[in-house]
């Protein structure tokens, strides 16, 4: 059986890594053949490209490096991890993918959503998610769980309000864009909640492709 790709966006501080790790303990516990990643990084050359890109000390990187160093970590992760995966079946959990680079690169660093969705497409050979989880978490709110939880701060991080704020505009436009794999899941209550709906959304998904 193919496995399936799922993928999870959302802004910083949405909540995301917690709730893949509620699922995958769910979906392990019914059963199923799961793994979990993320981006950028997920396999060795990808999490060295990482920290190029998320270093608070490259102030200098020109939005267009940038969307390009996402797209090389991802192009690694995809033929290295992601794809040997659902190759074998399993049901990959994905923290970001390419409608991250459509929000912050396309949308926020203003190089627009079509160019960076064509340096993507080229990247990837195409290759699109089953189902998207888009964690819809004011930018606000969710730079304030940051300095909560007292997470170290990466490049992104530091970005003013007003970035973060054009991120999820952008998100809302990816949104648009592929509705049909978008299940958009109000991220601005308690977690719990939040895990309670993503699995629901899970269940329901499992149980229609397994009837197709």
């Amino acid at each position: 059986m193919k496995g399936l790709f799922i993928t999870f966006e959302g802004t910083e501080g949405s909540g995301k890594t917690t709730i893949i790790e509620h699922l995958y303990q769910q979906l392990i516990k019914e059963g199923y053949a799961v793994m979990k990643t993320r981006e950028p990084g997920g396999s060795l050359i990808s999490e060295q490209i990482r920290q190029v890109i998320l270093d608070v000390n490259n102030k200098e990187m020109d939005a267009l490096t940038e969307a390009l160093l996402y797209a090389a970590s991802r192009r690694q992760h995809l033929k290295e991890v992601i794809i040997p995966n659902l190759e074998k079946g399993y049901i990959v959990l994905c923290d970001r993918y390419v409608d991250s680079s459509l929000a912050y690169q396309g949308y926020a660093r203003k190089i627009g959503i079509p160019k960076v969705y064509q340096i993507n497409k080229f990247a990837t050979d195409g290759k699109m998610p089953d189902l998207t989880f888009y964690i819809d978490v004011a930018p606000k709110i969710g730079l304030q769980r940051i300095k909560n939880n007292q997470r170290n701060q990466n490049r992104l991080d530091l970005e003013e309000l007003s970035f973060h704020e054009r991120v999820y505009k952008g998100y809302q436009k990816t949104a648009k864009m592929f509705f049909d794999r978008y299940r958009i899941i109000a991220g601005n209550r308690p977690i719990e909640a939040v895990i309670q709906d993503v699995m629901e959304e899970m269940t329901v998904f499992l149980r229609n492709h397994h009837e197709l």
